[in-house]
């Protein structure tokens, strides 16, 4: 694969985890948590998204 099309699989999965963040903080507002837990769990979220989107690129060879 060319170098523009990982970068693009990388952005996408990029995008994708940012949504699972906003997600999961506004999931945990809704809970009734205040604005600091929304943002630590938010920002989990998007790190653990993007971990995993990062290995299964990874291990689908697309990735390198």
């Amino acid at each position: 694969m060319s170098f523009g099309v990982r970068l693009l699989l990388v952005l996408a999965a990029a995008l994708a985890a940012i949504i699972a963040g906003m997600l999961a903080g506004l999931l945990t507002r809704w809970d009734g948590a205040r604005m600091p837990a929304c943002i630590m769990r938010g920002s989990a979220a998007f790190g653990i998204a993007m971990t995993l989107f990062v290995l299964v690129l990874t291990s689908l060879r697309a990735l390198g």
